[in-house]
């Protein structure tokens, strides 16, 4: 006999971690090889880079759409970086439908993101924060991308230091030692929250027909 599936409600699956810790290959791999995992695409006021795809990467806004979006709560969270010059923010409508539908959807976004999301949606986000394994680990990856110069270094490794500090926040931690099993670990995470009680939303009337 095959498996049953039971009606459930989707998660938020927030992946926050300093840069160079390796949440956005985490959360990739994991919609890679989970097909009920979506990547959450972010609304953004900056110009597409080369390559970019409105609606595949980022939903490229005028500051005075995002402004909208803002004053008509059709944003779970956002905020402004590089000293407000540019918009980011999480889209409200597309990420309740895939929740309703049974969807999980993952964010690559800052403990901030993390906060503002949590408040949105209480009963909705699991928080996993990843860690490096040290200092000098993250910042021998920080120097192996290439076209960063030092300042740069030095000012991705001060906000890495700050972003630590709020681990606390989150409901589980992974050290990424090791990126194939730090992988394995987050989707252990979002297996067993599928199947928390209150998550499967048809499991009364499964019951009911044991």
């Amino acid at each position: 006999m095959g498996v049953i599936p039971i009606p459930r409600r989707g998660l938020c699956l927030v992946l926050a971690a300093p840069s160079g810790a390796g949440k956005s290959a985490i959360a990739a791999a994991l919609v890679a090889k989970d097909p009920q995992l979506r990547l959450s695409v972010s609304v953004t006021t900056r110009a597409p880079r080369p390559g970019e795809i409105d609606g595949m990467h980022y939903h490229f806004r005028t500051p005075a759409a995002f402004d909208r979006l803002v004053a008509e709560h059709g944003l779970l969270e956002w905020a402004r970086v590089l000293s407000g010059t540019h918009c980011y923010g999480t889209p409200r409508a597309p990420v309740e439908a895939a929740l309703g539908a049974g969807l999980d959807m993952a964010f690559d976004i800052d403990w901030q993101g993390h906060r503002q999301l949590r408040a949105a949606l209480p009963r909705d986000v699991v928080g996993v924060f990843i860690l490096p394994p040290d200092m000098t680990t993250l910042e021998a990856r920080l120097r192996a991308r290439a076209g960063d110069n030092e300042a740069e270094i030095a000012r991705r490794m001060r906000l890495a230091a700050e972003e630590i500090d709020h681990w606390s926040e989150f409901d589980h931690v992974v050290v990424n030692d090791d990126l194939p099993r730090a992988i394995d670990t987050v989707h252990a995470v979002l297996r067993a929250a599928r199947t928390a009680t209150a998550r499967q939303t048809g499991l009364a009337k499964f019951v009911r027909g044991l």
